[in-house]
């Protein structure tokens, strides 16, 4: 079995050239929480030369909190909101000679579609409306891959090694003490301890960690 490994890049950090050996997708931010034309442009290059799969990572438009505060609008908006930034991310990656292969919300929006089915099914109708080849990453467990299989696409369970979890399976909140698993090794134990579980088709790494390169590097020696 091989474990597909994902990072969050595009988004302003300067580690990303550096991650990039050892991951096998990308999810790369729009715009709206971080990252503009120029790093998305870059980024796509990267995934390029290195052969990593590219994918939208659509978020709230917030970028004053990093997309990581919760919103409310409503389905029609949402849907518009995220088939808006996968359109942005696909006409520069068009020009890159690159395919986009999936889509996998940031943050907020994320958290809040696992829960949220009106909010899911937003978002797999955009990604719908875009393509039906777009495989929808969505927390493994969570309303939104229920959504995305109600609607005919592709979807994909993800775990965090480098994230806490509540009992519930839900990601916890990063203002509780432990939301942030910061050791490496750390961060390999768990990721071998959700790949155990069976349900991972794919494990997330964000780039904005402290040792986000530390921790690709040693989640590409550990996993299968």
């Amino acid at each position: 079995m091989h474990i597909d490994l994902n990072c969050d890049l595009g988004e302003g950090m300067s580690n990303d050239e550096a991650i990039m050996p050892y991951i096998t997708s990308a999810n790369i931010a729009c715009g709206f929480h971080a990252g503009d034309e120029k790093t998305m442009r870059e980024t796509l290059r990267l995934v390029k030369r290195f052969g990593v799969n590219a994918g939208a990572h659509p978020s709230w438009d917030d970028r004053e909190n990093f997309g990581r505060k919760e919103m409310s609008v409503s389905p029609e908006q949402a849907e518009k909101l995220v088939f808006e930034q996968i359109q942005i991310l696909t006409a520069i990656a068009k020009e890159e000679g690159v395919t986009l292969t999936h889509v996998k919300p940031h943050g907020a929006l994320y958290n809040q579609s696992a829960k949220d089915v009106q909010l899911a099914n937003a978002i797999a109708r955009a990604v719908k409306a875009h393509s039906v080849d777009l495989i929808l990453v969505g927390l493994a467990g969570s309303r939104s891959l229920e959504a995305g299989r109600a609607v005919g696409v592709r979807v994909a369970a993800e775990g965090f090694p480098d994230r806490g979890y509540n009992a519930d399976g839900s990601l916890m909140s990063r203002l509780l003490p432990g939301a942030l698993i910061k050791s490496p090794e750390d961060v390999a134990r768990h990721a071998i301890e959700l790949v155990k579980t069976g349900k991972m088709d794919t494990l997330c790494l964000h780039g904005d960690h402290p040792n986000a390169v530390k921790n690709a590097k040693l989640l590409r020696e550990v996993l299968p």
